[in-house]
């Protein structure tokens, strides 16, 4: 099967049931060994980050990735029914969204947006 095809159907796979994409944002964070607890508590799926993007129905879910290789190195996968859906929660809860960005910004060594993807 030609590469593209392959592609397309991988696409077409990750379609929710009701044909809208999904939209998944994705971050990298570098985190001090004394710092790993908090962190993992306030950007798990059940911290603070979580709580607050719950309080819109189209939040799907928050993974939390710890690196096998390299000590401190994270990942999280917050996933939305559809960019239109983060967008709206961003615009609605600017404020607490940004506090709690600066709540946090001790608990990061580095903080990268490595992107956001309709999936």
């Amino acid at each position: 099967m030609p590469r593209d095809e392959k592609r397309q159907q991988s696409l077409r796979y990750h379609k929710g049931n009701r044909g809208s994409r999904m939209f998944v944002v994705v971050w990298q964070f570098e985190i001090a060994e004394e710092k790993v607890a908090a962190f993992e508590a306030a950007y798990g799926p059940e911290g603070a980050w979580a709580q607050l993007f719950r309080s819109s129905p189209n939040y799907l879910g928050t993974e939390l990735l710890r690196d096998a290789y390299v000590p401190g190195n994270y990942l999280t996968i917050d996933r939305w029914e559809s960019e239109e859906a983060f967008r709206a929660f961003r615009k609605d809860h600017d404020t607490r969204y940004e506090t709690l960005d600066r709540e946090c910004d001790s608990l990061t060594s580095r903080e990268t947006r490595i992107g956001a993807y309709a999936v």
